[in-house]
């Protein structure tokens, strides 16, 4: 060691600087990974976890307005669950949520087989245009078939009396009955395009020499989509009656201002989210619908559970 280096203080001796400089990249290379990590468990925590865990509380108390909150205990479970508009709301969803997935899975699927041969001209054509319905959103739906479905001046009934060659007008919006065949109508114009899209691709991804040694052994049109083309996308099937199941429960804005915020006639368009809006917005109780919201919860997750345990889908993971 030099003279000069004696005089230096430590931390400007040689071998302090590599060893400082070693620490600080070991530091550096620990704190890397969660470093990376830090925005996203931010974000998650700020607007997942937090929001999550405040509803729940929220839930056991009652509300009027943001400020004012009186714990209630399970009291506003107990009100909801003893609420008749609160099962209507149930009901009309359930039945809304069937309906849609006995409709929405086989048109999406024929659509997808008929666009995936190659006897159908100009098909990319075809899958923009039927695909393009699920990129104008909700509202503007609900707007558009609001004047589809006019009485007196609505396209459909100007068809229908086109047919029939007689003057017909329904009261697609106003009738206790049509009021949810209404919005299957639209739910459906905007759905299957993006259904047909899944299908598309998991047709494609099925194995072509399967169909060729099913025709060698002489199996019909029916037996070869029984016994190849199902199981092939049986995994996307499930994810489509998954996401759809889940995507009817949470149906909101297209009832919602297709019979101009209200639920409809005699109650027939009201869902659990428009329970829980009318709950939470209207009458001012955002305790109650936060209740609501962990109702639908459980009951997204245990119709997703069941519909997972009846197609097979947990012996997968």
């Amino acid at each position: 060691m030099s003279r000069a280096d004696l005089h230096r203080p430590d931390y400007l001796r040689p071998e302090r600087r590599t060893s400082l400089a070693t620490r600080i990249w070991s530091l550096q290379h620990r704190l890397a990974p969660y470093l990376f990590v830090l925005p996203f468990v931010l974000l998650f925590s700020i607007f997942i976890c937090y929001p999550l865990v405040r509803s729940l509380a929220l839930s056991t108390y009652k509300t009027v307005g943001p400020r004012h909150e009186i714990f209630a205990g399970l009291d506003n479970y107990r009100f909801i669950l003893g609420d008749r508009l609160f099962w209507l709301a149930v009901v009309n969803t359930v039945t809304y949520t069937i309906a849609f997935l006995l409709v929405q899975i086989p048109l999406a699927l024929g659509l997808a087989m008929l666009l995936n041969s190659k006897r159908v001209w100009c098909r990319g054509g075809f899958r923009f245009a039927f695909f393009s319905t699920h990129l104008v959103g909700n509202v503007f739906v609900a707007v558009l078939f609001a004047q589809l479905l006019s009485p007196r001046s609505g396209l459909v009934n100007l068809v229908i009396s086109k047919v029939l060659r007689r003057q017909v007008e329904i009261s697609w919006l106003g009738n206790p009955n049509l009021a949810l065949p209404s919005v299957l109508i639209a739910a459906l114009w905007l759905s299957v395009g993006f259904g047909m899209i899944y299908f598309l691709a998991a047709l494609q991804a099925v194995d072509q020499e399967l169909y060729e040694a099913a025709e060698v052994d002489g199996a019909n049109a029916l037996s070869k989509f029984w016994h190849i083309t199902v199981p092939g996308i049986r995994p996307v099937l499930i994810f489509m009656i998954l996401v759809g199941t889940i995507g009817a429960f949470q149906l909101f804005e297209l009832p919602w201002v297709l019979f101009q915020q209200t639920p409809g006639p005699d109650n027939r368009g009201l869902t659990i989210v428009m329970y829980l809006f009318q709950m939470g917005f209207q009458v001012n109780d955002l305790g109650l619908a936060s209740a609501v919201g962990w109702l639908l919860v459980l009951l997204i997750l245990a119709v997703a559970l069941m519909q997972l345990k009846f197609s097979g889908a947990t012996k997968d993971i």
